[in-house]
């Protein structure tokens, strides 16, 4: 909801938070209104959820300006609020300055759009206003199924994890006339995780100009929410938005209409690449298309074994040798669940004997015997009857239940999900796999040193770049590559691959020394000295702006700690 800066006592913070509710700070309100407006006197214009009024008061002094009778203006300009202490201070404020306005205490998601037979409010000509940012586990209830009926009314259906702002704003634009304005403060999430898609699909779709705003600094005093202002308008669809970037809510007098940069929009998934500087942006396209491929040039990434419930069909050792299960016979060998023990740039024989003898799960239920004849299958499999292992969905869909679907064994494994950054590690050990992480099988085509070069060479700030690029964000700031995303990972192409694993192999045990010791840095530093600098000879400038643009993607994924 829109805060007046000056009108604090609206209740306590950890209250106004449960709302949604954070202050706006006047230079934004005053920026996206004016806009809004567009020197129309007789706009019709509504904010709908309008809190103490500080969108409203600057929407009535600037039609007051035009018009010269800023008493007459209140009928032009609308505020909705569900919050009625809200509205009445809204009222204060207006009255205080001379200015009036239609105030309705309501649920926005609860009101009809022009286009309804019956309908509460007009068409308007411009919608302004911060909609309240509250995440799914708050927005629950009868509330969240108002909002996501409301977004379904005009064609948009948003997933459960939806915060709240996605619907408002999209129910929002169901009171737009056929060439009215939508000026938003929107969180920042808008360009980045996945519930948003359905939103930044219904931009491209229905509106003629799309342009967003952002700043290299909170706005906002008493939240840590990154913003981006929206401003959009007319109909007909885009292909491309304009983007500014500022300092701070100071500079927004500062832009000019032509100042902004066009951005070609892919046609569907996350917009990360919009939180790059226009150089940073550039520069990645650039290096990546002249120097790098996709990781799907090298082999396709596939989905580990999904047994339906692991700690049963994986096993350690000495439960093997307890049901006298044999390798071949019964089971066959794993890198463990998880992905902690993937160190090094190598699974070896040695690191799986090890964690054998440290009773890790090793093994992997996948019998090539008959239950019928072979006793100790038997065994086993009355153990797992009897903790109801059968009924478990992935094991009732399946015939026999106790035979997983596959027993993949790639040549490298792909850590999907992680803080720091996704890897490549080479499977020198021979294992199979399960689903806590991705395989990467080389292709025929994929040259002989693929298998020992790419676990280091991706260890570049373009790859990383990319990860964050084209990765998933999730709650504690986890990032998640699922096979499709690993694909697109951009890593160095044949022809720079061997040129750089040239210079890093006599390095290998080394380098992977320290990989294992968690001195990952100390490699990645390595990697872009030998990639980055002496094989691809990219200027110390160049070098210094795509490491800082992956390092500051991964500091705002790890600092917000959103959930898609």
């Amino acid at each position: 909801m829109s805060r007046l800066t000056l009108a604090q006592p609206n209740g306590q913070p950890e209250a106004r938070k449960a709302r949604g509710a954070f202050f706006t700070p006047p230079a934004i309100a005053s920026f996206l209104a004016r806009w809004a407006i567009a020197g129309r006197p007789t706009a019709k214009v509504l904010d709908p959820t309008c809190g103490d009024g500080a969108f409203l008061v600057c929407v009535a002094e600037m039609l007051g300006e035009l018009t010269g009778d800023p008493v007459r203006v209140g009928s032009q300009v609308f505020g909705v609020d569900v919050h009625s202490g809200s509205l009445t201070r809204a009222t204060q404020e207006l009255r205080s300055r001379g200015l009036d306005a239609e105030l309705l205490e309501a649920d926005f998601f609860g009101l009809r759009p022009p286009t309804e037979q019956v309908a509460e409010l007009p068409g308007m000509d411009a919608i302004v206003g911060n909609p309240p940012f509250i995440r799914y586990q708050r927005h629950a209830g009868e509330a969240r199924r108002l909002s996501r009926e409301a977004a379904l009314r005009q064609g948009v259906r948003l997933s459960g994890l939806a915060s709240s702002w996605a619907a408002l704003l999209i129910h929002a634009g169901g009171f737009l006339n056929a060439d009215g304005r939508l000026a938003m403060v929107l969180p920042a999430e808008l360009l980045t995780v996945g519930y948003a898609e359905p939103v930044r699909q219904w931009l491209r779709r229905c509106f003629a100009a799309v342009k967003l705003v952002m700043f290299d600094r909170l706005q906002f005093d008493d939240a840590l929410e990154e913003v981006v202002l929206l401003l959009a308008h007319g109909s007909g669809g885009c292909d491309a938005f304009s983007l500014y970037y500022v300092s701070d809510a100071a500079d927004l007098l500062n832009i000019q209409p032509f100042d902004g940069f066009a951005v070609t929009l892919a046609p569907e998934g996350k917009w990360t690449d919009m939180l790059l500087s226009v150089r940073q942006r550039q520069l990645f396209k650039h290096v990546t298309a002249e120097h790098f491929t996709s990781l799907s040039t090298y082999g396709a990434p596939t989905l580990g074994t999904v047994t339906g419930a692991n700690d049963y069909f994986t096993l350690g050792e000495s439960t093997r040798l307890g049901f006298g299960l044999r390798e071949g016979d019964h089971v066959v060998r794993i890198s463990p669940p998880g992905t902690r023990h993937l160190r090094g740039a190598a699974f070896t024989s040695a690191d799986w004997a090890e964690l054998r003898a440290m009773d890790q799960q090793v093994w992997m239920l996948y019998p090539a015997a008959d239950p019928i004849t072979d006793e100790a299958l038997a065994a086993y499999l009355r153990v797992g009857e009897q903790a109801g292992i059968p009924d478990a969905y992935k094991c009732q869909i399946r015939s026999p239940w106790w035979k997983p679907p596959s027993a993949t064994v790639p040549d490298l494994f792909f850590t999907y999900m992680s803080h720091r950054h996704p890897r490549l590690i080479a499977n020198r050990a021979n294992a199979a796999f399960v689903n806590s992480m991705h395989g990467l099988s080389l292709s025929p085509s994929a040259p002989r040193h693929a298998k020992d070069a790419l676990p280091l060479l991706t260890l570049n700030s373009v790859t990383f770049l990319g990860a964050e690029l084209y990765g998933r964000a999730y709650g504690g700031g986890i990032l998640k590559m699922e096979p499709r995303e690993a694909a697109s990972l951009p890593v160095p192409n044949a022809d720079v691959l061997q040129r750089a694993w040239a210079i890093l192999k006599p390095e290998r045990d080394r380098l992977d020394t320290q990989l294992r010791n968690g001195l990952w840095t100390n490699v990645v530093a390595r990697v872009d000295e030998v990639l980055l600098r002496d094989v691809l000879q990219l200027p110390s400038e160049t070098r210094l702006e795509l490491q800082e643009a992956a390092r500051s993607l991964r500091a705002r994924r790890m600092g917000r700690g959103i959930r898609e």
